[in-house]
């Protein structure tokens, strides 16, 4: 325990019988408990980390890094524990900065902190740089959505107190790492970003997440794009809807004036045609909002009375 505290600590592990012992037996005296969630490893991982006294969870076949951390997450909530920490099984993280992670959360200063590689420049670790501007974007565009500042929504070292959990609702396979700060961001959770230095490349085997930039880039913007659909509808469609509506006075605009000078429709009437099209596409696409705005609101009272069906369990 710290701070009077329990701690558990949730790994999700796919083939990582090299370095999932000396994780384990890094991590430090306070954590009361480590899960290791084996997603369908081929290799020994879950009799290696058995043997390091971790409580092993298995998936019998692989079901994507987003559904290990839900289960993990699951584990910890039966347990009653009071902070969750997430971190990867390749080494890449220090367990040593699990206390720079929970601290705040047990002095009640956040809810939910994250390791960041990339707030203090001087820590930003030695990476490929297609993963480093993809990283930098996809936490300017997440602060974008949630009107909050972040450096970094992608690190998989992670500290979350019970309320946190609770409210974490998640429905990707692929990840959890960006649907998550946009989940819990939109619920006014505090969030706090923790510098710290971690390996920028895995010393052993590749990332089953980002070992595919394309796919990686595809899969997490499917999550994000869903979350914020469900969250923001309004605001979603109501950007669709704009620039549906710019085209309509474009294409309208050069229509009307061209009658103005002519006095013929013709050759453009095209242009009226298309204008009125997107027209009523950008009236379709506001009543898709406000609808899909009603649903978020009926979804919010859902996730509100599951927030408490989980806490009285």
């Amino acid at each position: 325990m710290l701070k009077n505290k329990s701690i558990a600590v949730v790994i999700p592990a796919l083939n990582e019988e090299v370095k999932i012992k000396s994780v384990i037996q890094s991590i430090p005296d306070f954590v009361d408990k480590v899960f290791v969630v084996n997603d369908g490893s081929t290799d020994n991982t879950a009799k290696v980390a058995s043997e390091a006294h971790a409580i092993v969870i298995s998936h019998k076949e692989n079901r994507g890094v987003g559904l290990a951390f839900k289960t993990g997450v699951e584990a910890v909530l039966n347990g009653d524990f009071d902070v969750m920490v997430n971190m990867d099984g390749d080494g890449q993280f220090n367990p040593e900065d699990i206390v720079k992670l929970v601290d705040p959360i047990v002095n009640d200063e956040a809810d939910f902190v994250t390791a960041s590689r990339f707030k203090d420049n001087a820590l930003i670790p030695d990476m490929p740089k297609a993963k480093l501007w993809g990283n930098k974007n996809m936490s300017r565009f997440i602060s974008w959505m949630t009107k909050q500042k972040f450096y970094d929504v992608s690190c998989g070292f992670r500290a979350y107190n019970r309320l946190a959990l609770l409210k974490l609702n998640l429905f990707g396979d692929f990840t959890y790492t960006q649907e998550s700060f946009i989940d819990l961001a939109f619920k006014n959770v505090r969030i706090m970003e923790i510098p710290v230095e971690v390996r920028g490349v895995r010393e052993h085997g590749k990332s089953r997440v980002a070992s595919n930039l394309f796919r990686y880039a595809v899969q997490t913007f499917k999550i994000i794009l869903r979350t914020y659909r469900d969250y923001k509808p309004l605001r979603l469609f109501g950007y669709f809807a704009l620039f549906s509506f710019i085209i309509t006075l474009i294409l309208g605009g050069f229509f009307i004036v061209h009658y103005i000078n002519t006095g013929y429709f013709s050759p453009h009437k095209w242009a009226g045609f298309v204008s009125g099209f997107f027209f009523v596409v950008s009236l379709v696409l506001v009543m898709m909002g406000f609808i899909l705005d009603m649903f978020a609101r009926m979804r919010q009272n859902q996730e509100k009375i599951l927030y408490e069906l989980k806490k009285d369990k």
